[in-house]
């Protein structure tokens, strides 16, 4: 009877979950199945061990004997990576972009020269797409719909890379000198698809950099969220990286040239607008007294936030009607990058709360280290609305966990998780703590 082929099957990506990490295991099959991506050399021995093993198993059922036929790929670009990871290796660009018939495409030789707003414009191609996630599955772009195959897209590579790879093309920097376009990379050498992941750092999302924006490529589709540094879990490991194409400077997308005082235009602010413009606006307006409206913090985004600061701005000089419409013009701009007219009037709810304590102090009070009478007011509130168990003595005026866990257990009764119930209080958790 006639011999049937086996080829090798490997898939692609990073992806940690069980369905894939089944996929991965089945290193050969008894019916042709398409090649994928090459594999790691070690990987392909035990691969073709396996292949052979299962052929010669149907010779001796069948009660024939014919020669054992094994497709043996052509060396790629997994050369060059670590040959123990059962990790998905590099591959080619995919699709009809790569090649005829969808067939991969060679591997670009030379980084491309990007500027960090083409990088964000990029990251947010998948985004505007929905592109839905997957280790197996290429997009139109001929890039692999897994979150290193989307960093690979943004930074524009010939290639499809992984977790363990994407270093070779990035230069390592601080938390301090993160600019959108960089990334945060978290490779486990030790298993790679348990927990490795990287994202597109897109901006801070305010003064405190404790959260930022992050683009990435996770399950079920490409999402844009506010994300604690450097991650939701494994946080201490998540890497920052620089690519080492990007030029331009150190610029920030869409964002004023250092020291600018110029107003940027009407054009930057309002619904549907996101630049650094926007943010620079609510860092001058939270410095004026308007850190109420910002209960999530300041970012590049426009929001009702950014509206009613500026209106609470606009107001508090005395202009009315369309003076005071919330949109900033060159007036209001001169006056905040001057630091001149008057602040936004310190009220909540109209009155004075325990500890002659008026409005939100800031983010900045309530950290470790911090002393202020605000700690004072806020930890008696907590005592009086039943949060007061974490307490073993006080409250006092030093920010302590006592507190952080006091407010967190307040946070959480408000609904609220995640990185919204982190023990730290925001304009939010300060209105509805003295209601």
């Amino acid at each position: 009877m006639p011999m049937p082929a086996f080829e090798e099957y490997e898939p692609a990506g990073d992806c940690p979950c069980q369905g894939c990490a089944d996929r991965r295991r089945a290193l050969a099959r008894a019916r042709a199945i398409p090649l994928r991506d090459g594999g790691h050399p070690a990987a392909r021995g035990a691969r073709r061990a396996l292949v052979l093993a299962t052929a010669a198993g149907v010779v001796l059922g069948g009660g024939g004997s014919a020669a054992v036929a094994v497709t043996t790929p052509a060396p790629g670009p997994v050369a060059h990576d670590d040959p123990s990871t059962p990790q998905g290796g590099r591959s080619p660009l995919h699709g009809p972009k790569a090649g005829p018939a969808g067939k991969p495409g060679a591997p670009a030789a030379a980084l491309k020269r990007l500027d960090r707003t083409t990088m964000i414009n990029r990251a947010k191609l998948w985004l505007d797409a929905k592109v839905p996630y997957s280790m197996s599955d290429y997009w139109t772009d001929g890039y692999r719909q897994d979150c290193s195959g989307y960093v690979s897209m943004v930074w524009n590579l010939g290639s499809n890379e992984w977790t363990g790879s994407l270093d070779k093309f990035a230069t390592r920097i601080t938390k301090d000198e993160l600019l959108p376009g960089d990334m945060l990379l978290f490779h486990n050498p030790a298993n790679p698809n348990k927990g490795s992941h990287v994202t597109i750092f897109g901006g801070w999302v305010d003064e405190t950099r404790t959260h930022y924006i992050a683009y990435e490529q996770t399950p079920p589709a490409m999402r844009k969220l506010a994300t604690p540094y450097g991650y939701w879990n494994n946080a201490t490991k998540y890497v920052p990286y620089r690519y080492n194409g990007v030029v331009g400077g150190a610029e920030t997308p869409g964002g004023p040239p250092a020291g600018s005082t110029a107003f940027p235009g009407a054009g930057k602010f309002g619904p549907g607008q996101s630049n650094e413009h926007i943010a620079r606006l609510g860092r001058m307006l939270v410095d004026r007294g308007g850190s109420r409206f910002y209960p999530h913090g300041v970012g590049m985004e426009w929001t009702d936030s950014a509206r009613l600061a500026t209106q609470a701005f606009q107001l508090a000089q005395g202009w009315t009607g369309a003076e005071a419409d919330g949109i900033p013009g060159a007036h209001t701009w001169r006056l905040l990058v001057d630091r001149q007219g008057k602040d936004i009037p310190p009220t909540v709810g109209g009155a004075p709360g325990p500890g002659g304590v008026r409005a939100y102090p800031g983010a900045s009070v309530f950290r470790p280290g911090s002393s202020h009478d605000a700690i004072t007011a806020l930890g008696r509130q907590l005592v009086k609305k039943g949060f007061g168990k974490y307490y073993r003595t006080g409250p006092g005026p030093r920010w302590s966990e006592a507190d952080r866990r006091a407010v967190e257990a307040f946070q959480r009764a408000q609904g609220w998780r995640g990185a919204a119930a982190d023990g730290y209080p925001g304009p939010e958790t300060w209105r509805r703590l003295f209601a």
